[in-house]
């Protein structure tokens, strides 16, 4: 469960921690490069924290995790998006109503509906905001396909988010992992698919980066490409060995997001 809460997130946006060098995990900052994935922030009273992430599919629509929506409805929170690269109190926010699935029932990897959207306020012009083009989705049965010829061997997977860093020693005591406040990117390969799962080596030791606390909902692109292959939701405790992420080329995926976009 890659959810960051409301604690864990003091010091991610009401007060903005020290940027260290590098972030997702094993990463670099996103910039303009996806502007299309904001940050999912829950008003919890009179405070603003950032809880996960996501990506706009539709003018209005954005689409995270269901473990994300749940955990704010169960808080009482509000849930506000923003599309900022980095953030601070004077960040843009629009507000939105979760639409968390139905058939979800708990986080990690036992869950088969761990997706959800946010419909964005109808009265913001959210691409003038974002700046930015909706992302796809893909196709159905599209990564069985490319598995089928070969083409995930090697295939390359593009982590976006605003989650917490690599673990980093800051001072005495046990390494923690690090706040950014910015949209972060990195790249991992191909691990493993089954059922709904797509998993992506975020081992630096070969290279790769990946996901982490608070980078929950947010996108895994497929290569360079703007097609979202999986929603991150989970993986190891230390944000270093395995990014998993839900699949949104199954039956199970497509049957929650055909009441809420066009599918492709």
């Amino acid at each position: 469960m890659r959810v960051r809460t409301a604690l864990a997130a003091a010091t991610a946006f009401v007060a903005l921690a020290t940027t260290p060098a590098s972030a997702i995990t094993y990463g670099v900052a996103d910039r303009d490069g996806h502007p299309s994935v904001g940050a999912l922030i829950g008003k919890f009273g009179d405070k603003f924290f950032q809880v996960c992430s996501g990506t706009l599919i539709a003018p209005d629509v954005f689409l995270t995790a269901s473990h994300c929506t749940s955990y704010l409805e169960e808080q009482n929170a509000l849930a506000y998006v923003t599309f900022d690269s980095t953030l601070s109190p004077g960040s843009t926010l629009i507000g939105g109503t979760m639409h968390t699935n139905p058939a979800f029932f708990l986080p990690g990897v036992g869950n088969t509906a761990d997706v959800a959207v946010v419909t964005l306020d109808p009265s913001a012009d959210v691409l003038d905001i974002c700046e930015c083009a909706s992302a796809h989705l893909p196709t159905a049965g599209l990564l069985e396909g490319l598995g089928a010829k070969g083409g995930l061997k090697n295939q390359k997977f593009t982590s976006v988010g605003y989650g917490a860093t690599e673990r980093v020693k800051t001072g005495p005591g046990a390494p923690v992992n690090g706040d950014t406040n910015l949209r972060m990117v990195a790249a991992g390969t191909f691990d493993a698919l089954s059922g709904n799962w797509l998993r992506i080596s975020q081992n630096p030791a070969t290279g790769n980066g990946g996901t982490c606390y608070g980078d929950s909902g947010g996108p895994n692109f497929l290569g360079a490409s703007d097609v979202i292959a999986g929603l991150t939701v989970s993986g190891d405790r230390w944000c270093r060995s395995t990014n998993v992420t839900f699949r949104l080329d199954t039956p199970a995926a497509r049957d929650f997001l055909k009441d809420w976009v066009a599918l492709p």
